[in-house]
């Protein structure tokens, strides 16, 4: 008897965001963006920094999958706009294998004696709720929300929240798929083949900009290029292609519990040219992100 289909948990969630990014080019998009980008997005609020004589030290605040790396990467970047000052950080993540992973992350880089660290194993829903029923709106310089707003069930609320958590001339990072990604493609073209245990937003850059422009609020959207090798999802019985379906479908053991129709019609739909281009043979899937730049 086969199986029935049901959504990853949390801990097999891990497990298949590890294989994406294994055979992805998803951070080194983001290592891009940091090089090029983040060091004028930071010195604007650096500088603001020197001349405010109420706050000894910039501030920030994390939400996002799992990218302690990347959080660190964005934080030595404010050092090293902003040498010698402390920098208090706060990270929310409700998952708390990415938490306990993020913790031994810091423990093993000396170069962050000058950095606070405070993690909230909260959903960004239930860190809202906190801070209205404490009354304690904490400003911050900088918040960013790295391939999180997918999981977020009032996506224009939860912008509106924690952009007035921003502190005068505070910067609010979004980073979300392009609408030029083959995920804007299958969800758009080829929803059918997704099924229904995937209780994710089907969201892209186009989507979170339309609501800005309806908050009346002022960004920037920067568009890099990513890919992600799918090759081994149409391998039988090939353990890294069914981690990489799971994470692709939101599903455990998709391949082994789906039927065979809804199989076939999604490797299909993966190979289509508007998701997927071919490489010396290997099947790159398009990851194309946006980082989009919201003003205070």
């Amino acid at each position: 008897m086969i199986p029935s289909m049901r959504s990853l948990t949390a801990e097999e969630y891990v497990e298949a965001f590890k294989t994406f990014l294994d055979h992805s080019t998803e951070h080194q998009c983001m290592d891009e963006f940091n090089k090029e980008q983040m060091p004028n997005i930071v010195a604007g609020i650096t500088r603001l920094c020197h001349c405010m004589s109420h706050k000894a030290e910039p501030s920030s605040l994390l939400l996002g999958d799992f990218l302690a790396g990347l959080d660190l990467k964005m934080i030595r970047i404010l050092q090293a706009v902003h040498p010698g000052v402390s920098i208090d950080n706060e990270i929310v993540e409700p998952n708390p294998q990415h938490v306990a992973a993020y913790k031994e992350l810091v423990n093993q880089a000396p170069d962050l004696q000058n950095v606070s660290f405070i993690w909230h194993q909260l959903t960004s829903l239930e860190y809202e709720q906190q801070v209205k029923e404490k009354g304690t709106h904490k400003k911050f310089d900088f918040i960013h929300m790295i391939q999180m707003l997918y999981r977020v069930e009032d996506i224009p609320n939860t912008i509106k929240f924690f952009h007035s958590c921003l502190d005068h001339h505070g910067k609010l990072l979004i980073i979300i798929l392009s609408d030029s990604s083959g995920w804007a493609s299958l969800w758009k073209n080829h929803r059918d083949c997704l099924p229904a245990t995937d209780s994710g937003h089907y969201i892209t850059c186009g989507g979170i900009t339309d609501g800005l422009r309806r908050l009346g609020l002022q960004h920037r959207v920067y568009e890099f290029p990513s890919g992600w090798d799918i090759t081994e999802c149409f391998v039988d019985g090939d353990a890294v292609g069914g981690r990489m379906m799971d994470f692709l479908t939101g599903t455990k053991n998709f391949l082994g519990t789906a039927p065979a129709a809804l199989r076939r019609r999604l490797r299909e739909a993966l190979c289509q040219p508007e998701c997927s281009s071919t490489r010396d043979g290997r099947i790159i899937f398009s990851n194309n992100l946006s980082m989009i730049v919201v003003e205070s």
